[in-house]
């Protein structure tokens, strides 16, 4: 073989091979991915680029490593299934990083997540300092999520929780009639509770404080459960008629107090809205005996460093270093740094729970000294503080030195958890893996991005490959290669453009993503909007905010920025959102089909609404919670489109002479969905050892419909082929049916074109259940006076589809309403009204409002984290 030819083949072994991959969108794509390098997979939301990714490449190695493991094994791993391509030469190990929000339990922790609590329970657990005459204590007692460690009390909770009569009943002045037991049922439960009174002989129409203290305990809080008949609709003189005549009542009714109705729903319900309801009339208070420190009292009294393990875990992560950086160091004797840090952590300590209703008493060990500890324990100490120090610092790098180690996982963002698991793999130190990330910049302000970057980097010069599906600019102007995939989406995507060099990308006309990477910053121009009023907040308490003012103009579009965890989402999607939802009586959002299952009790918003509120008669929260958890949750039932479609086909003449109705055409009804799959569109093929296929439905052949369903048609269209248009085919095909086209157009305008009608809610993106919720809002009639609130609605959209969206929000302010964003996007923050900066830092350092005002007024502030990269965006002059 010749030089040259050695020398070509050492190239091509540098690169991975794709010849023709087909899954969803792609169209025979065949493409070569250099290894070693930071590649990002480019492109227009839909076009294809997850399904190269993730669909094609990372599916394919998670497929050839499970080949490898024991066919026994292959049966209790979640397996991915076998992708539509020819070959894939050349494809390393991979490792997938994906978007994924919180376990639901709440016992799941930043600790657990990142395996550090582990570490720090065997420091405790071998080198801590014990009382005289303490027994050692093994790892497990230091947990609060285990029999032996957890607090008998509260069970590893922190907290205990009571109904009473001031929670259930918070306006006494109020007849049981005017439903003063709030805490029961709305509606007709609520109705039927009521009318049992009625027939037991109590005053509903008295106020609730003039009834007996007997009457009132027992509606309260009795356990009986009488069952007496009910006369709905009766006033109470009827009933006592109707009773001594033994009158045929409505129905026999079964008396619930409303102590047990709050407790019984809250253990029972499968409904996270109702869980969510209920949770509001039980009392929580710091458990009395672990102080809401989680742990028996025996794993309390030790310390190390002055300071137990349940202070310790409620520490920032920049704190736990410094704190144990002496110890790192092989350094046990007390210094004023760590008496200090000590200090500060049972200061910490001691207010945490006083705020929760504890004691104020002082932290269990003397912080002034550091106990003797024996060569053993000084050599498992240093060692053991070494590898946590180090891993903390993998995560300080990433900008998560604010998290605490018993922050749980339900309440970070999707981007917080991705950096965690991204530390993790930063620390394993493996070589010779594709790492494919789903876009790691979602939910990080340009400034974090800085620290991602250079984490990506450090794997990379570690011998690995760094695959990234994303958005953002900053990351493709850092990457090695761009494979941008398009032109557009759906069915006009799926094509590879370009892959090369990011600079290659600017000769590439068809490219979107080439026209937003290569424009010049064009400086805003647009007149601003003057408020209409001011929405003023007062003494905000919530997370890492402590008692700010802020308010919000009304009538205009105001962007929320700052770095990670600066306290933005606790200021907008919390504190704002409930003391609104509060003042308007509505219920908490919540996300369907009992979503959020293991809800922790709510933690109110300390703090009120001074002003403004009285202009504003909705609130909607556009949120990226999943729109349904089942594959029969689909973009038309949510959006209500398959309701007009099946009215539709109900009122053809083939359907009217077979007497089919609307409910024929669903395919969760018997009457009309084929009954082999039972509507699903496919059956599951049990393989054993390899993964379970799902194949097209051998009756139906995927159609979801019996025979006689289907031979109904449209404009020669079955009620199969209407859900398996795209959003746009839709939108031609019901050109003439007004009900259909203004949503379908919305969706469209919204850059939801590419979606099909029937696309399963278990295919979609947190941003497009995001952008369905919003789509499904704007259909509305406008009236005004609507307060929108968005956290993050540029997450998964490609600048030239947040171009798009932005004609919508505009909209509806334009129609008299506000819309207030959490963004970090700078081209959505310059063509904002109005701009409140949140910060400095995060955790601890954030929590205030650093800058607020027009956007080039911000972009001027010599203070906080956003107004460089506001100027770098559209300001350039103000540098």
């Amino acid at each position: 073989m010749s030089r040259r030819t050695k020398l070509h083949a050492a190239v091509l072994d540098r690169f991975i091979r794709v010849r023709g991959a087909r899954e969803h969108n792609l169209r025979d794509v065949d493409v070569d991915i250099p290894r070693d390098a930071l590649v990002v997979f480019s492109g227009v939301s839909g076009s294809g680029k997850s399904s190269l990714a993730f669909g094609t490449l990372y599916a394919e190695a998670q497929r050839r490593y499970f080949e490898s493991v024991a066919p026994y094994a292959r049966r209790l791993i979640d397996q991915v299934g076998v992708p539509a391509v020819d070959s894939i030469e050349g494809l390393p190990p991979a490792v997938a990083l994906q978007q994924q929000r919180g376990t639901p339990s709440t016992r799941s922790s930043v600790g657990s997540v990142t395996t550090l609590s582990s570490l720090l329970r065997l420091l405790y657990s071998r080198a801590g300092h014990y009382p005289p005459s303490q027994p050692m204590l093994y790892a497990e007692d230091f947990s609060p999520n285990t029999p032996q460690g957890a607090c008998p009390h509260c069970h590893g909770l922190g907290r205990v929780y009571e109904v009473t009569e001031a929670t259930m009943v918070p306006d006494d002045s109020l007849t049981i009639r005017e439903r003063a037991i709030a805490s029961w049922p709305p509606a007709w439960h609520g109705q039927n509770l009521r009318d049992i009174l009625v027939t037991l002989g109590y005053d509903v129409d008295k106020p609730w404080r003039q009834l007996s203290r007997k009457d009132r305990d027992w509606i309260l809080y009795t356990d009986e459960t009488p069952t007496v008949p009910v006369y709905a609709g009766f006033t109470p003189a009827e009933t006592r008629a109707a009773l001594r005549r033994k009158a045929e009542p409505s129905y026999m009714g079964t008396f619930t107090s409303a102590r047990n109705y709050v407790l019984h729903t809250f253990a029972t319900t499968q409904s996270a809205l109702m869980k969510r309801r209920v949770s509001r009339y039980m009392a929580g208070t710091s458990c009395p005996v672990c102080e809401g420190r989680r742990l028996k009292r025996e794993a309390l009294s030790v310390t190390f460093a002055g300071v137990d393990i349940g202070a310790l875990s409620q520490l920032p992560l920049d704190h736990v270093a410094a704190l144990l950086a002496p110890a790192a160091q092989g350094q046990f004797e007390a210094t004023k740094d760590t008496q200090t840090l000590s200090r500060k952590a049972a200061r910490a300590d001691t207010a945490r729970r006083v705020a929760a209703g504890g004691s104020a008493h002082t932290a269990s060990s003397d912080v002034r000294r550091t106990p003797y500890l024996s060569e053993e324990k000084r050599i498992a100490a240093q060692r053991i503080a070494e590898d946590v120090c180090s891993r903390i610092a993998t995560l300080q790098g990433l900008g998560l030195g604010y998290l605490s180690l018993d922050r749980s996982t339900p309440t970070l963002s999707p981007g917080e958890l991705q950096r965690l698991r991204l530390a993790t793999q930063i620390r394993s130190n493996l070589f010779g893996v594709v790492y494919v990330l789903d876009e790691p910049s979602a939910g990080l302000h340009p400034a974090d991005n800085e620290a991602l970057l250079q984490a990506l980097d450090q794997l990379k010069r570690a011998g690995n490959s760094i695959f990234v599906v994303e958005h953002d600019l900053a990351v493709m102007r850092a990457a090695d290669w761009i494979i941008d995939v398009g032109p557009l989406a759906g069915e006009l995507g799926g094509e590879v453009l370009y892959s090369g060099p990011p600079r290659g990308l600017r000769e590439v006309a068809a490219s979107q993503t080439a026209k937003a990477l290569f424009a010049p910053p064009e400086a805003a121009s647009r007149t601003l909007r003057a408020p209409k009023g001011w929405l003023e907040l007062r003494g905000i308490e919530r997370n890492n905010l402590r008692g700010i003012d802020a308010r919000f103009p009304l009538g205009t579009f105001t962007a929320v920025t700052g770095v990670s965890g600066s306290g933005k989402s606790s200021l907008v999607s919390q504190a704002l959102v409930e003391l609104v939802g509060e003042h308007l009586g509505q219920e908490p959002a919540a996300a369907p089909d009992g979503d959020e299952a293991d809800i922790d009790m709510v933690v109110p918003t300390g703090g009120h609404l001074h002003a403004g509120a009285e202009h504003l008669k909705r609130l909607v929260t556009v949120d990226q919670k999943p729109i349904g958890r089942t594959p029969r949750s689909n973009l038309a039932t949510y959006t209500g489109l398959f309701d007009h479609v099946r009215r539709l086909f109900a009122a053809t003449p083939e359907a009217r002479a077979k007497r089919f109705d609307a409910g024929r055409f669903s395919f969760n009804v018997a009457k009309g969905r084929c009954d082999t799959c039972e509507g699903e569109g496919f059956v599951s093929v049990e393989l054993l050892f390899m993964p379970s296929v799902y194949a097209p439905c051998p009756i139906c052949h995927g159609a979801r419909y019996n025979a006689d369903t289907l031979k109904v048609s449209l404009r020669g269209k079955s009620i199969a082929d209407v859900l398996h248009m795209t959003v746009e085919e839709a939108r031609a095909f019901f050109e003439d049916e007004p009900s259909l086209r203004r949503p379908l157009t919305l969706l469209a305008d919204i850059g939801l074109g590419y979606l099909r009608l029937g696309q399963p809610a278990t295919e979609l993106s947190g941003g497009e259940a995001q952008r369905i919720k919003l789509a499904t809002e704007l259909q509305r009639q406008q009236r005004g006076d609507t307060l929108y609130v968005l956290d993050e609605p540029t997450t998964g959209l490609h600048p030239a589809d947040v171009a798009r969206l932005m004609v919508q929000l505009h909209g509806l302010v334009d129609a008299g309403n506000t819309v207030v964003v959490v963004e970090h996007d700078m081209s959505v923050v310059v063509q904002s009204d109005w701009v409140i900066d949140v910060g400095p830092g995060a955790g601890a350092e954030g929590g205030c409002i650093v800058a607020e005002g027009a956007p080039e007024l911000v972009a001027k502030s010599r203070h906080g984290r956003t107004a460089p990269y506001l100027r770098m965006h559209a300001f350039p002059d103000h540098g």
